[in-house]
């Protein structure tokens, strides 16, 4: 009898969540065009609107990922899916709310988005979760990089569908589409996920062989054949390489998430190319992360193999941003729109290269409390999210275009230099040994 395969599955549904978190967050950066002009905002008014999702999303990381590893993944990603795809409809109703004429129509804006980011927040922590109990320690890369798949699939896809509807029938209608495929999707994943695979109707004996025994290649090399015990947050908290991971991750952040608030805009606004000509060249870096995305679970998995977990795992970080850190700048001074374009689009793919690795790390350092970890880490991710578009907005108003995106270059420099700090191999427990 063949071993089933029903955690590729899940790990396959982890990622059309994912995919739908990436459709919700950019909507409005692509609707932020008809919107700015529709209620006349400025473009830092517009950027702190922006800011308002990434603030809810990196406050709930560590509250979701607590919950995830306390109650259990599947149930807390199933009711945030219902909360965020409510929200994603109400973005859309948001200039027909009652009280507007009072307040005016940028704080119903913000906390809507403010409320939609508390949703998405729970996604990723608890994604990362099901992916510790899911999936072997050797694989684990892997699985990573297909879940994180979903930010280019739904990058991909969203500047072209959100300018086609947002053209042809205005730019509350797409707000409506993204909530109806977030229903579908959580009714979807409540029927078919469980926790872990023992738990699953569907998952055999042979399967189950396949994730909790790691190969004696893998154990040689630092990979555990055993999950070990939970570790708390407050343990967590007290750990230097935890406050690296957060800042690592902060510094490697800040500049995906020009591409997710600012990219279409910068591309209309200063490359001056129009609306559905931005909508095309604006997935250009979501296609790039398709490519690359797998491509750093790969090597990161394989040079974890080759050269054990350390240096492994740091390998990967640093060919990554390197080379995301080099285009990005590269990409702001080059006047050829095509090439600069190509090349802003290869610095959003490589940092996704290295950011898989990250998550890998999660799950190496504290398998049972991924889900903690996770939160802390993404927490870091997503202040650096939130602050992203505002600092842009500042720098570009004040020194130029080419300079915000200089300091995004910058900060992913020191993403990968924190990671001299950061020792993969080195499981966290609550008692140092």
């Amino acid at each position: 009898m063949a071993a089933s395969n029903v955690r590729w599955k899940v790990v396959g549904l982890l990622g059309l969540i994912s995919a739908l978190t990436y459709i919700d967050r950019l909507n409005l950066s692509i609707a932020g065009k008809y919107i700015q002009d529709e209620f006349a905002l400025s473009t830092e008014t517009m950027g702190w609107v922006l800011s308002a999702f990434s603030l809810g999303y990196a406050l709930f990381q560590v509250p979701a990922g607590w919950l995830g590893d306390r109650f259990g993944a599947k149930r807390v990603i199933t009711f945030a899916i219902f909360w965020w795809s409510c929200f994603t409809v109400a973005t859309a109703l948001a200039p027909n709310i009652r009280w507007v004429s009072w307040i005016g129509v940028v704080w119903p804006f913000f906390i809507i988005r403010f409320l939609l980011g508390i949703g998405e927040g729970a996604a990723f922590p608890n994604s990362n979760r099901l992916i510790a109990d899911w999936i072997s320690p050797e694989r684990r890369g892997a699985a990573n990089s297909i879940f994180l798949l979903g930010v280019g699939i739904g990058g991909a896809m969203t500047p072209l569908a959100i300018s086609y509807l947002m053209t042809h029938w205005g730019w509350q209608v797409p707000f409506y589409v993204c909530g109806a495929l977030g229903l579908i999707l959580g009714l979807a994943w409540q029927n078919y996920a469980t926790n872990r695979p023992e738990q699953h109707p569907k998952v055999n004996r042979l399967e189950l062989d396949v994730i909790r025994s790691a190969p004696s290649s893998s154990l040689s090399v630092g990979f555990p054949s055993q999950s070990g015990p939970r570790v708390s947050l407050a343990t967590l908290l007290k750990k230097p390489i935890v406050w690296c991971m957060i800042l690592s991750y902060f510094c490697v952040g800040y500049p995906a998430y020009i591409y997710y608030t600012w990219f279409f805009i910068y591309l209309v606004n200063v490359r001056h190319l129009s609306v559905s000509v931005g909508g095309l060249w604006g997935s250009t870096p979501f296609v790039a992360i398709l490519l690359l995305t797998p491509a750093g679970g790969w090597f990161s998995d394989h040079a974890v193999a080759k050269w054990g977990r350390c240096r492994g795992r740091r390998t990967a970080v640093w060919l990554g941003v390197f080379i995301s850190a080099a285009t990005l700048a590269a990409g702001a001074r080059v006047g050829n729109n095509t090439l600069a374009i190509l090349l802003l689009a290869l610095a959003a793919g490589f940092n996704l290269f290295a950011t898989t690795t990250w998550w890998a790390t999660c799950n190496d350092l504290a398998p049972e409390s991924s889900g903690s970890l996770s939160g802390l880490m993404n927490m870091g991710g997503n202040i650096g999210g939130w602050l992203s578009p505002i600092a842009t907005a500042a720098i570009a108003i004040h020194f130029g275009w080419s300079h915000a995106l200089y300091f995004g270059a910058l900060l992913t420099l020191i993403a990968g230099l924190l990671w001299f700090f950061i020792d993969a191999s080195r499981r966290l427990t609550d008692v140092e040994p």
